[in-house]
């Protein structure tokens, strides 16, 4: 049995949906599992409204920090600060 990493990374990700180009912020430790269960349908918010991709995404050293970015990101609804980010 393998010990959990201490070090594990986390990543906070913005998808974009190929068939409305809304978009669905989140957070994860592994982004390629996370965008193949959005894009399954297995995701309550995302289910029918895809298919997604990732569009932005940002690496951070802990789920909490993620967590938290996640806040920050969704809290710009739309705005300025969100499409500023995204380039």
């Amino acid at each position: 049995m393998r010990a959990p990493s201490i070090t594990q990374m986390w990543f906070i990700y913005i998808l974009q949906s190929y068939k409305s180009s809304k978009y669905y912020i989140g957070s994860t430790n592994n982004l390629e599992r996370r965008l193949r269960e959005h894009n399954q349908g297995k995701n309550k918010s995302t289910k029918n409204k895809g298919p997604w991709k990732i569009i932005y995404r940002e690496q951070c050293s802990s789920e909490l920090f993620a967590r938290n970015r996640e806040l920050k990101i969704k809290s710009y609804k739309g705005g300025n600060a969100f499409h500023k980010l995204l380039g």
